[in-house]
């Protein structure tokens, strides 16, 4: 009978858990230094809704209901006699009119310097604004796009209207 060579297993072994978690590490890293998802995270959230109103995030229908987080690429829609009002993390604040469909396209805010961007899509619909902190910093951080135009947003308060 031929003896077993154990060292060769072992160094046999170590190899490739050597390789294996050289690659977790890789892997753990970069999970590391890129977050969390900003799609998934709290941008903001309602304050309040009358009427019929609804969330549409990643391909599901959420009933709009006042404390509920509002994310990135989320579109607010609302019926009929309806209204909407959310407030975002640097303060902005967005009230939602009645048969108005809004896409919350990117939002960025970094609550120690205060830069960030945000990008909306006015699709129908009202919407009146008032900017907060992203604007204060960097007044050509927020954008309002329409079917028509868009808008750079320099001041505190504004009021945007799109017809069907």
């Amino acid at each position: 009978m031929k003896p077993l060579n154990i060292f060769t297993r072992i160094t046999v072994s170590q190899g490739v858990s050597r390789r294996f978690w050289a690659g977790m590490l890789i892997v753990g890293a970069s999970l590391t230094l890129t977050g969390p998802s900003y799609a998934q995270t709290a941008i903001g959230q309602i304050k309040n809704v009358s009427g019929e109103a609804q969330i549409l995030r990643d391909a599901q229908v959420l009933s709009a209901a006042v404390g509920l987080a509002i994310r990135q690429e989320d579109v607010v829609r609302t019926g009929a006699d309806s209204a909407l009002g959310m407030t975002f993390i640097d303060n902005s604040t967005f009230s939602i009119g009645p048969n108005s469909e809004i896409a919350l396209e990117r939002f960025r805010f970094d609550t120690t310097t205060h830069e960030g961007i945000m990008e909306a899509n006015v699709k129908k619909g009202t919407l009146a604004v008032i900017s907060g902190k992203i604007v204060e910093k960097s007044p050509q951080a927020m954008t309002l796009r329409t079917p028509s135009s868009i808008l750079g947003v320099r001041g505190t308060k504004f009021l945007v209207e799109v017809g069907e």
